[in-house]
């Protein structure tokens, strides 16, 4: 196994553990809401809509760098991976220590 698909692979897992944590906490708040806590109009406290919206941003978020590293391992598999999607150059090694996702090189990317 490569270095960078090691490294995809870590982070994958790292993602899918974090996916699940926060359907675990939005799972949570909806508990709360049904029980009909009306938390919105505590002063002390941060509202239960508000926390579930971050918590559901984060969970966007989350899926589609999932999705962009599965892209990545197919690009791996496919033996198209370190070469820019766009100009079919090659992507710096730098850049792909940094974000081993990256499809675009640097310049393709600015």
């Amino acid at each position: 196994m490569s270095t960078f698909e090691h490294l995809l692979r870590e982070r994958l897992q790292h993602a899918l553990s974090w996916e699940a944590e926060l359907d675990e906490q939005i799972g949570t708040l909806g508990g709360i809401r049904d029980a009909n806590n009306d938390d919105e109009h505590d002063p002390d406290g941060v509202p239960v809509s508000a926390e579930w919206s971050r918590l559901a941003g984060l969970l966007q978020e989350i899926r589609e760098q999932q999705t962009e590293i599965r892209a990545a391992l197919a690009r791996l598999e496919r033996g198209e991976y370190g070469v820019c999607t766009r100009c079919r150059e090659p992507i710096a090694e730098a850049r792909l220590e940094v974000r081993p996702m990256a499809e675009l090189c640097v310049s393709c990317a600015s």
